[in-house]
């Protein structure tokens, strides 16, 4: 029963550790950069508080690449 009892709080300290993590990767900004000039073109901020742009570039980003 205690090595039951302990298992079933790994699962849950591990599935609430993925969920904390996968809610922070969807924070983050979208940078779109152009394929042909290697630019940014434009920034998708999804938090409210973010106001990055092209010329205020985030530390982190998802690099999704246009024409």
């Amino acid at each position: 029963m205690k090595t039951f009892l302990l298992q079933v709080v790994v699962i849950v300290s591990v599935l609430i550790a993925l969920l904390f993590i996968l809610g922070d990767a969807l924070d983050i900004p979208d940078v779109h950069v152009s394929h042909s000039t290697n630019e940014c073109v434009t920034v998708i901020n999804y938090e409210e508080d973010d106001k990055y742009s092209c010329t205020d570039m985030p530390s982190k980003y998802n690099m999704i690449w246009v024409k």
